[in-house]
């Protein structure tokens, strides 16, 4: 009898040992997993991030949970990805915040959780991050402000189609812009409204300000829906003069760019962001030292540079490889 009960306990402890070594290999075998959340979805923009984040999770052998919400307005919809996303335990979170100040309780959260957090795209208003990859936007701005000045010969009154109030990256670009501007004193900024994030929004205010102020010299539009929106604006005005400059590409954007719609498009790589974003991330989990800030240049595209293979690498990255 006592033979039999030891030799029942031995066959349980080996069970037990085989089944947690079953659990550890399952571990070991699952890929790790890495929430990419951008501000929307729609725009040509957050597809060129997502297409650059697959890249990186092919080349890491890694799993992109890429999620977004639907319109770049819903900071609570966003909000309620990256508890799903802490929640569910993912290995880092890559994420664009929409509102700088709103988004804070989720990061910090997730850094809590020992779930390290790339900020891209857009700066937040903490310092409990990781990594940070976007744009040098501030200086984009004041290449828009500069290019606007030139063309305009250092004169006339001109107006902004801006995205929203709380955007981080749109915040400082517009204030880059704001700023520059003010070294040419014949320039006059006379109006600036929002577009929030929205093309018909952005239509309608850039048709507004354009009728409240028909001698209006130029125009600068600080994102892609309101470059959108603003080139429409313009195209259904007959013997249209105004000098404008748009911000971000989409095969529209550079049609209108080549078209004379816009004098010039401020890019910037969004498919290197999301690159850079989720190699950030593998670097965190794996114990490798991570470089804090990460500012990306500004490219600023005219007719005469569009076709130079490396603008058209940026305005036509690879999004069929990686996302069909």
């Amino acid at each position: 009898m006592l033979k039999q009960m030891m030799t029942r306990a031995w066959f349980l402890r080996a069970g037990v040992a085989a089944a947690a070594y079953s659990a550890v290999s399952c571990n070991q075998s699952k890929k790790r997993q890495i929430a990419v959340i951008p501000k929307g979805r729609a725009h040509v923009f957050w597809q060129s991030v997502h297409a650059g984040s697959v890249k990186a999770a092919r080349e890491n052998d890694v799993e992109v949970i890429w999620n977004g919400p639907a319109t770049e307005t819903d900071f609570n919809a966003q909000i309620q990805i990256m508890d799903a996303m802490i929640n569910r335990k993912v290995d880092a979170i890559c994420v664009a915040p929409i509102d700088k100040k709103v988004m804070v309780s989720a990061v910090e959260r997730a850094m809590r959780e020992k779930i390290p957090v790339i900020i891209f795209d857009s700066g937040i208003d903490t310092e409990q991050f990781i990594s940070q990859v976007m744009t040098d936007n501030k200086e984009a701005g004041r290449v828009a402000a500069r290019r606007m000045g030139e063309m305009l010969g250092g004169k006339g009154k001109v107006i902004m189609v801006a995205v929203q109030p709380g955007g981080g990256s749109t915040m400082l670009r517009e204030e880059g812009f704001e700023e520059e501007i003010k070294k040419f004193p014949g320039i006059q900024l006379v109006d600036k409204r929002y577009g929030m994030s929205d093309y018909a929004k952005s239509l309608q205010v850039a048709e507004n300000m354009l009728t409240a102020f028909p001698d209006v010299a130029g125009l600068f539009a600080s994102n892609e829906s309101s470059a959108a929106g603003a080139a429409q604006a313009l195209k259904a005005r007959a013997g249209n003069r105004v000098k404008a400059v748009g911000f971000d590409s989409s095969p529209a954007l550079v049609a209108d760019l080549k078209a004379g719609v816009f004098d010039s498009l401020v890019v910037q790589d969004p498919f290197q962001m999301g690159y850079q974003s989720v190699q950030n991330a593998m670097k965190s989990i794996n114990g490798q030292a991570v470089e804090k800030i990460n500012n990306m240049p500004p490219q600023l595209v005219t007719q005469q540079n569009v076709g130079l293979p490396e603008i058209q690498a940026k305005l036509n990255p690879e999004l069929k490889k990686y996302l069909d």
